[in-house]
């Protein structure tokens, strides 16, 4: 078996995004690893190299600025990297650039590519998310975070990057998946307020022109992390690749998990989905296979 991994990344240093977490995570289940990295304006190029190990190769791309309607940019630098694999890969790993696996992982995804490996019937394999919030100690506890996402494709190129690179499709129908008991961790919202500032101003130019941004992201020097509706502590151990990462961290977020700032129907359906692990209306990018 065969497993290539793959990514995008573009001013990884400039908003302050894990990618050297992130890629560090899934290489040891990679036999190679492809790094779409995007022209930047800082040093990401050198930052991925210092990763140092023979299975990575970079390729250089140009993003297309003008792509500001949904996020489709992001989908077209995840496909120029999937496109850059080995043909005779039998899966692709893909992971986004603050996203990392726990090293606890490793097995089940392995056995898991094993066992479905010869069976065409399944498309992709379906992660489970904890996403974290403000610090490393809070995780996201509302409807507003997706739960599920795949990320372990077929190496079959008519499988294409959906909408703004968070899930995929072929022939604009969501994959056929089973799913694994195994957790990305998402650290997209946590940064250095400045950073995660910045991250916003930058990042909302891929879905709006310039007078939304204007208009809904406030200028201010650093993010206010304190308008989340619902957070839960988190209890449990971080990868191993994030710990150098959160002794780093220089500063202070605090919550009160108890206080869930919902409105009526949110509290009712938030609710109904802690009693019977049923989320209702949920969408889902994907089709899981008996």
């Amino acid at each position: 078996m065969k497993v290539s991994g793959f990514t995008f990344i573009r001013n990884a240093v400039k908003y302050d995004y894990p990618v050297v977490e992130a890629i560090s995570s899934i290489l040891p289940l990679c036999d190679e690893f492809v790094v779409a990295v995007g022209n930047s304006e800082d040093a990401t190029r050198e930052l991925i190299e210092g990763i140092g190990s023979p299975k990575i190769r970079i390729i250089d791309t140009v993003w297309d600025d003008s792509l500001r309607e949904g996020g489709r940019v992001l989908a077209v630098e995840t496909d120029k990297a999937f496109d850059a694999l080995s043909a005779d890969s039998d899966w692709a790993f893909y992971i986004q650039g603050d996203e990392v696996l726990h090293e606890r992982y490793h097995e089940p995804l392995k056995k898991a590519m094993e066992q479905w490996k010869e069976h065409p019937e399944v498309e992709g394999l379906l992660l489970n998310y904890q996403h974290f919030y403000g610090s490393y100690d809070f995780v996201g506890d509302s409807r507003k975070w997706y739960r599920k996402e795949v990320r372990i494709i077929r190496n079959d190129k008519s499988i294409r990057s959906y909408r703004d690179a968070q899930g995929f499709r072929k022939e604009n129908r969501p994959l056929n998946v089973k799913p694994v008991d195994a957790t990305m961790y998402h650290y997209g919202w946590v940064k250095p307020p400045e950073a995660q500032q910045a991250k916003q101003e930058n990042f909302n130019k891929l879905w709006h022109d310039d007078a939304w941004v204007d208009k809904n992201v406030p200028k201010t020097e650093g993010f206010d992390y304190s308008k989340i509706d619902a957070l839960a502590r988190f209890s449990g151990t971080h990868p191993e690749v994030m710990l150098n990462r959160i002794s780093r961290q220089n500063w202070h977020f605090s919550f009160d998990p108890t206080r869930k700032r919902l409105p009526f129907k949110s509290r009712l359906l938030h609710s109904v989905e802690k009693l019977t692990g049923w989320r209702i209306g949920e969408y889902r990018n994907y089709r899981v296979i008996e």
